[in-house]
């Protein structure tokens, strides 16, 4: 199979699809594989490392989409990239389409097979392309919201660990799943006083027993959202619906009970974001205020540390990757229903059906056309 790379082209996103030591895997199961110039620059990879591991590199994303059968990436293809895309060709990359319905027009009326990373799964019931950018998002939202707690930033003015004589910051995580484990860690290990938030009996248990003291938990009802949220320094969105639109935890009703200059770091923006007030920003603007809390909504995290994301992406995208180069699409989706649950948009369907509910289109088993 002919395999297509590109550079990245949303605001801020250095990572790239492909590394070299990828190419190299793909190169040794017979494929070709096409990389656009300039693509790897973000992680420290020059077109010269792409040769080397048997890549052609091409001059521009335009001939990289017109050549190759499946596009790996990272993003969801930009609406200069989605009018590139063509009927059967292969999009293997992150997409979360629920929040997004001009993303999933322009694929539902390309025709192509686009398989979304987040929604793969494993025997375990849980997502493995996704758990990477969700451990890097995780540690990352403790350092941005410590950025963003400093005066200069509009912040309260808290030292996350404090210092002897001074309490710490108040850090609420709301959701313990792979973002909020993450960010947990990263918080108690600087000191701060954390409080994790969870509706699942084992998911509180588990913390619990992991953090002991360092952290304590709650039951995530609105009563306690609300009651967390009020004494907060910095709170931590990190809940996850697979597929779908992260709901609304904190109203902006709730703003007005926050102390001045608190912190929302929203990390399931990329679903629509689970803050009422919340909307996207980049690396170049990450944060915004609403009635005087500090919002930081940066939609693609993970880019900002990209060599780090990069490499840990491609750990968990490339079996997949190679499957679908080795067997075609039909066939390594028919093998591995894990992977089947990847498919989201085919042939001008909608395979998924969460998406299908949020965005109003019929839902069509992704089976139905694998054949």
């Amino acid at each position: 199979m002919r395999v297509g790379t590109v550079k990245e082209i949303k605001n801020h996103e250095y990572r790239v699809g492909l590394t070299p030591e990828s190419v190299e895997e793909l190169v040794a199961h017979g494929h070709d594989v096409l990389v656009e110039t300039g693509a790897g620059l973000g992680i420290g990879a020059s077109d010269e490392a792409y040769r080397a591991a048997g890549a052609s590199t091409l001059s521009s994303a335009s001939e990289v989409f017109a050549k190759a059968e499946m596009i790996v990436k990272v993003k969801e293809p930009q609406a200069v990239e989605r009018a590139m895309l063509r009927e059967g060709q292969i999009l293997y990359t992150y997409l979360h389409l629920a929040p997004d319905p001009e993303q999933t027009r322009d694929l539902v009326a390309s025709g192509a097979v686009c398989i979304a990373y987040e929604t793969v799964t494993d025997a375990h019931g849980s997502l493995p392309l996704l758990k990477p950018m969700s451990q890097v998002a995780g540690r990352m939202a403790i350092q941005a919201g410590a950025t963003a707690l400093q005066m200069e930033h509009g912040g309260r003015g808290v030292l996350l660990g404090g210092v002897p004589g001074v309490l710490p910051a108040n850090v609420v995580v709301i959701g313990g799943g792979v973002v909020g484990f993450n960010a947990a860690q990263m918080a108690a290990g600087m000191g701060a006083d954390v409080t994790i938030l969870d509706r699942s009996p084992e998911v509180l248990e588990r913390l619990s027993t992991h953090f002991e003291s360092r952290a304590k938990t709650r039951f995530s009802s609105k009563a306690n959202i609300a009651d967390c949220v009020r004494q907060a320094d910095l709170v931590i969105g990190a809940v996850l619906i697979p597929g779908a639109a992260a709901p609304h935890l904190v109203t902006r009703a709730m703003l007005s009970t926050m102390k001045p200059g608190a912190v929302l770091v929203d990390v399931a923006i990329d679903q629509g974001g689970c803050f009422e007030t919340s909307h996207a920003t980049t690396h170049a603007e990450p944060t915004f205020v609403v009635d005087g809390i500090v919002h930081y909504c940066v939609a693609n995290m993970p880019g900002a540390v990209a060599r780090t994301s990069t490499y840990a992406l491609n750990n968990v995208t490339l079996p997949h990757a190679l499957s679908i180069a080795d067997l075609g699409w039909r066939e390594a989706l028919k093998r591995n229903p894990h992977l089947r649950a990847g498919l989201n948009v085919c042939g001008g369907k909608v395979t998924y059906e969460a998406v299908a509910r949020d965005l109003g289109y019929d839902y069509v088993p992704a089976e139905t056309l694998i054949g």
